[in-house]
């Protein structure tokens, strides 16, 4: 274990120590796959980055905006409105001086998160009764699921 102080007073002294100072030795990077990050969903960035024109306490750089999108868009999958998500993020903001807005509104996303909405129920199947069928024997019209005689016609001809 080594201890290096650094003196700013004397700025050569400082050079000349930090060039004969031996360095860490670091582990070369592996060369990998080059890793693509999805773009953020454009309605949530849009509405990240438009909360400073709202209050100008909620400047969000670039990558506060790609960081806090996946969790608006989580906000939209539940079926919540953009004006809702709006307005749960800028209502009753607090006086003070908002110091990490990053922060602030990711505690405010994760936090006022609404559960998920019910799945829809399945209809039951209503029991369609069987259609109108026309009887062979009276033409009188009766339900039944195919065409034939109807009950008094069936009953007249087993009695006969």
């Amino acid at each position: 274990m080594t201890t290096r102080t650094i003196s700013y007073n004397k700025p050569r002294r400082a050079a000349v120590a930090a060039a004969t100072a031996p360095e860490p030795h670091r582990p070369a990077p592996q060369a990998s796959a080059p890793t693509t990050v999805a773009p953020p969903h454009h309605t949530a960035a849009d509405l990240l980055s438009g909360l400073r024109v709202q209050d100008s306490r909620l400047l969000l750089t670039e990558r506060d905006v790609n960081r806090l999108a996946p969790s608006v868009d989580a906000w939209l999958e539940r079926g919540v409105p953009l004006a809702a998500v709006r307005r749960t993020l800028t209502n009753g903001l607090p006086e003070d001086p908002i110091k990490h807005p990053a922060a602030f509104l990711a505690n405010r996303l994760t936090t006022l998160l609404p559960p998920p909405l019910p799945a829809a129920p399945t209809p039951l199947s209503p029991h369609r009764p069987a259609p109108l069928q026309t009887c062979d024997g009276c033409d009188r019209a009766f339900r039944a699921p195919q065409p034939g005689r109807c009950r008094d016609c069936r009953t007249s001809a087993s009695a006969a």
